[in-house]
């Protein structure tokens, strides 16, 4: 099918012939295929919507292989700089309604971006009123608004209805049918959706919405760091913060105690799980929704950033029939990844595994996953003494906070269950053997850890650089001092240091990888835990036995190119 082939609404068999181009490209199982055709024909709507609406295919995938399909260029961020001329060719608010978007003029040309391939008018409309001939390009819609964002600059907000307004701040506690008709007006749905949409584009990991005496501060997290978007009008607090609760099913009408929920949507074709968190300040409501995207964790060691030798030995561990396996590190550092990784390596039919966590954040086959509910008694305690009356052979524990599930983990370890489990410590560093210190801490008896624990990983988040990246000015002065501190590298030192670009938004760094430390224990560290030794011994020890350090670990990234110097310094607090 060529382009002139292509009709305002999709050519009669589209559902059949494109389905089984899908199929024949591995984008779809005929049984996803069968039953998006299903559903095309019982709602009426266009197959290839219907594919993103069901989540079988991403936005940007479908996009790629619409474009193969009709034999039409794909539009690519390597578009921008976008052509300003363009742009003054057509009224914005006519090429905004059509979905348009101008790139540039070669000649009597215009190349458009487009996100329906179907819609002849428009781009016949379009033609008519430049005088030229129109280039089609078929964009997914995140690449369309990022593209839109630079040509235009930033999203319409009170354009589109959405400005200053107080009534929400103003409806009392009785008043919930007010707030409720005010949160489901289409402005604030709009805004809302898009500030997650946008998040989503951004990558990022938390949505931070934080009311001030000035407005709304919108805030992303981005691999680690946060970043401001957005501040909008004062009179928004409520609206924005009702239309939140009402998606996350929680009480609008409470203001004046912190909440949780969840909140689950379909955003460019893929289902995305949201945690909710509302808190009560002096200005509004603070809320934090913490992005749970699951097409976008890797669940291998490699993909995580892990080193080969680390996962050698981790997989040794893994292999144990019984023991405690703990991963320790900050909020936000990537324990919970770590096990889930763990655990799907080691679910097979043979083997029963058991999760308990406050919450379930990823759903895996092949698990018996548990979410406790202290509000009716299910704590971490209780469900895991239950747990192990249901026989398992592999126990993870979101967490250990407590002496009394530290020691049910202990007795489950002594009674021939692998156990998995997340410790936070009290020291700033964070290592793997203040690890140790910790459990002694919280009154669990030396002996108890030293038979008990198996291995204990240390591990940091840090930012991957972007292609960008420059050579480091200090460059001469840091490839001496690594080639003392680090392992001899095989490969020359390419030393880099973060530049920015569009493509990173101006951070100079995309996507984030693992920094790690795995203790074992052997019997020399296991004397040393029953003698109370310090963390400082402990960490020479198991450097003296062979273990590579975080500060290590991310510095030999570093030598590599992959990240930065003053980022290893900045995660290990080594600068």
């Amino acid at each position: 099918m060529t382009e002139q082939a292509v009709a305002r609404g999709a050519p009669d068999g589209f559902a059949q012939t494109f389905g089984d181009f899908l199929q024949g490209r591995g984008a779809l199982d005929e049984l996803a295929l069968q039953r998006a055709q299903r559903a095309a024909r019982q709602s009426g709507e266009r197959f290839d919507r219907v594919l993103t609406k069901l989540g079988l295919i991403a936005d940007a995938d479908l996009a790629g292989c619409l474009a193969a399909f009709l034999h039409l260029d794909e539009a690519k961020a390597a578009d921008a700089p976008l052509d300003a001329a363009a742009a003054e060719l057509a009224p914005r608010k006519f090429l905004r309604a059509n979905a348009l978007l101008p790139l540039k003029v070669e000649g009597d040309r215009l190349a458009v971006a487009v996100t329906d391939p179907f819609d002849d008018d428009s781009i016949d409309a379009l033609a008519y009123a430049t005088g030229l001939s129109i280039e089609r390009r078929l964009a997914s819609p995140a690449l369309f608004e990022q593209h839109w964002a630079q040509l235009y600059g930033a999203r319409p907000g009170a354009a589109d209805g959405l400005g200053e307004d107080r009534r929400a701040d103003e409806a009392s506690e009785v008043d919930l049918q007010r707030l409720r008709d005010i949160a489901n007006e289409a402005p604030v749905v709009r805004r809302v959706n898009q500030i997650v949409a946008d998040a989503i584009e951004a990558r990022a990991s938390d949505i931070h919405i934080e009311p001030t005496p000035e407005g709304v501060q919108l805030r992303y997290r981005i691999d680690g760091a946060l970043r401001t978007v957005d501040v909008l009008p004062p009179g928004l607090k409520a609206a924005i913060a009702s239309r939140v609760k009402i998606m996350a099913r929680l009480y609008i009408a409470e203001r004046r105690l912190p909440q949780d929920g969840r909140i689950k949507l379909g955003i460019r074709g893929v289902d995305i799980d949201f945690r909710v968190s509302t808190l009560p300040t002096v200005h509004g409501e603070s809320i934090v929704l913490r992005i749970l995207d699951r097409s976008r964790i890797a669940l291998d060691f490699f993909a995580l950033g892990f080193e080969p030798e680390t996962i050698a030995t981790l997989r040794d561990v893994m292999r144990l029939p019984n023991g405690i396996v703990l991963v320790t590190g900050p909020t936000g550092s990537g324990k919970t990844t770590t096990l889930y990784t763990a655990l799907r390596e080691l679910a097979r039919p043979d083997v029963k595994l058991f999760n308990v966590e406050d919450p379930v954040e990823y759903q895996l086959s092949g698990i018996n996953q548990v979410q406790v509910q202290p509000g009716i008694g299910l704590d971490f305690p209780s469900t895991l003494r239950a747990i192990l009356r249901q026989d398992p052979d592999i126990v993870m524990i979101g967490e250990i906070r407590d002496a009394e599930t530290a020691r049910i983990a202990i007795q489950a370890s002594l009674t021939g269950h692998l156990v998995f489990s997340t410790l936070h410590t009290n020291s700033a560093s964070a290592s793997a053997s203040a690890s140790i210190t910790r459990l002694i801490d919280m009154g669990v008896e030396n002996y108890l850890i030293a038979s008990t624990v198996k291995a204990v990983l240390a591990q940091r988040l840090v930012r991957r650089l972007c292609a960008c990246a420059a050579p480091l000015a200090e460059a001469d002065v840091w490839r001496d001092r690594l080639a003392d501190e680090i392992a001899p590298q095989k490969t020359p030192a390419l030393l880099l240091a973060p530049q920015g670009c569009p493509q990173c938004r101006g951070l100079g760094y995309s996507g984030r990888s693992t920094i790690a430390e795995l203790l074992v224990m052997n019997e020399r560290i296991q004397r040393l835990v029953c003698q109370n030794t310090a963390d400082s011994d402990l960490e020479a020890a198991a450097r003296a036995s062979g273990m590579t350090t975080m500060y290590q670990c991310g510095m030999a990234k570093a030598w590599r190119g992959e990240t930065s110097v003053d980022e290893v310094l900045r995660v290990t607090r080594m600068g």
